[in-house]
């Protein structure tokens, strides 16, 4: 069943939010089911186009036309792409996401899970850092893209990054070991924690590209690999058949 976090605290827009306040005293971090504990620095989710990764400002230098940005966070993406003239609506499930989006200038935006959002029809469909992840588990993965989808005009385009990360199963000797409780070894479980406040468990999933492409061509969808970054990321662009 797939999993909405509507009743977590919003984790992500208190932190957003008190860094756009000027009340930032710390990072989130992030617990994970894989590796030991990490942190998100919040500035970062405020950078500038320059201080993108290439593969992100490849993905914005290629949307064209009416654009949905899904996950928008603070809105770093759709703010360039507005300042690009770009029609462009920034979609996220935080309240306090979409706050500071709205604050920092981005015109149209959306407090939605995208599986409730029906409205209109778009050109181009962004799901950046790590776009795979909101699909959750590989069985998730073809719900998600035939809603995506419906929102694509016929000519439009789903640009989304992932990564392969299958290197952080290899042993030394060359061998791999997989996680048994995993149908596929790019599901990994999360919570994230900000100040006295941690959110629920919940699955993300990193998809490599040729199982994107297999499950792209389920559901009517061409999978081009755009670009591919040194440590196993890469950009690809999905198209209706």
């Amino acid at each position: 069943m797939l999993k909405k976090d509507s009743d977590n605290p919003d984790i992500f827009g208190y932190a957003l939010l008190d860094y756009h306040s000027n009340n930032y005293t710390e990072d989130i971090t992030v617990i994970s089911s894989l590796t030991e504990d990490d942190e998100i620095p919040v500035p970062y989710l405020f950078r500038a186009y320059a201080e993108m990764p290439e593969i992100e400002q490849t993905a914005l230098n290629l949307t064209v036309g009416k654009t949905l940005d899904i996950g928008a966070c603070a809105g770093s993406h759709s703010l360039y792409l507005q300042e690009q003239g770009i029609d462009v609506l920034a979609l996220d499930q935080s309240k306090g996401a979409i706050e500071v989006c709205s604050k920092r200038g981005v015109h149209k935006t959306s407090v939605t899970d995208i599986l409730d959002y029906k409205e209109g029809s778009y050109d181009t469909l962004l799901l950046m850092m790590n776009g795979t992840g909101i699909f959750q588990r590989l069985e998730y993965t073809q719900s998600y893209l035939k809603h995506l989808k419906e929102l694509l005009n016929d000519n439009g385009q789903i640009l989304v990054d992932s990564s392969d990360i299958s290197f952080m199963y290899e042993e030394e000797d060359g061998s791999y070991w997989r996680d048994a409780s995993k149908d596929y070894y790019g599901e990994v479980t999360f919570q994230i924690k900000y100040k006295n406040q941690i959110s629920e468990a919940f699955d993300w999933l990193y998809l490599d590209f040729d199982s994107l492409e297999k499950e792209s061509l389920q559901v009517g969808l061409k999978c081009e690999k755009i670009l591919e970054g040194s440590h196993y990321e890469y950009l690809a662009r999905l198209t209706k058949l």
